[in-house]
């Protein structure tokens, strides 16, 4: 089956490449099952992901005089495993801000409501001291607890979601015109 252009370029990232070595580094000698990838391709497939609701396939136009399919499959394992291996480290770090916002919030929360207990007392120096000392510090957890939560982690949502996006992609390579 031929997809027209327009079929390709709706839910696809399609990189036109010269040779593989396009993908990877110029500074990593390693074979292209290790080999670590070039910064210009992962940024150019941001680029273009960044525009596109979700990414169903990347499409590696390859010289079909230079094409080698064994090459492509170990390639394609690179790829997936880079994806997948990114993902999850952008998941684990984006969950460990939420729950760390989280623990602020919380915490505040409970000095707060210390805080408003100690209102209803009378006490010496030490009382109105830890009054003093409560009020700001409940606030100020509260309030960097929610900013983790909702600020901090959105920073790395755009990584979070490109890693997440190509690492269910499927990757297609096809000779180029």
């Amino acid at each position: 089956m031929v997809r027209s252009e327009a079929e390709l370029r709706k839910n696809s990232i399609i990189v036109s490449l010269n040779s593989y070595e396009d993908i990877f580094s110029d500074f990593d000698p390693g074979s292209y099952r290790v080999r670590g990838l070039s910064d210009d391709f992962l940024i150019e497939c941001k680029k273009a992901s960044m525009d596109k609701d979700f990414v169903s396939e990347v499409i590696f136009l390859v010289p079909k005089k230079g094409r080698k399919v064994k090459l492509e499959k170990e390639i394609k394992i690179r790829l997936r495993n880079h994806f997948e291996k990114h993902f999850l480290e952008k998941k684990k770090k984006v969950n460990a801000i939420k729950k760390t916002g989280g623990l602020w919030f919380l915490s505040g929360a409970v000095i707060m409501t210390l805080a408003t207990f100690l209102y209803s007392y009378e006490g010496g120096f030490l009382h109105d001291f830890i009054q003093v000392l409560s009020e700001p510090a409940g606030w100020f957890m509260f309030w960097e607890g929610l900013d983790k939560v909702f600020i901090e982690s959105k920073t790395e949502m755009p990584d979070f979601e490109f890693y997440q996006r190509l690492s269910k992609a499927t990757i297609t390579f096809m000779n180029s015109n």
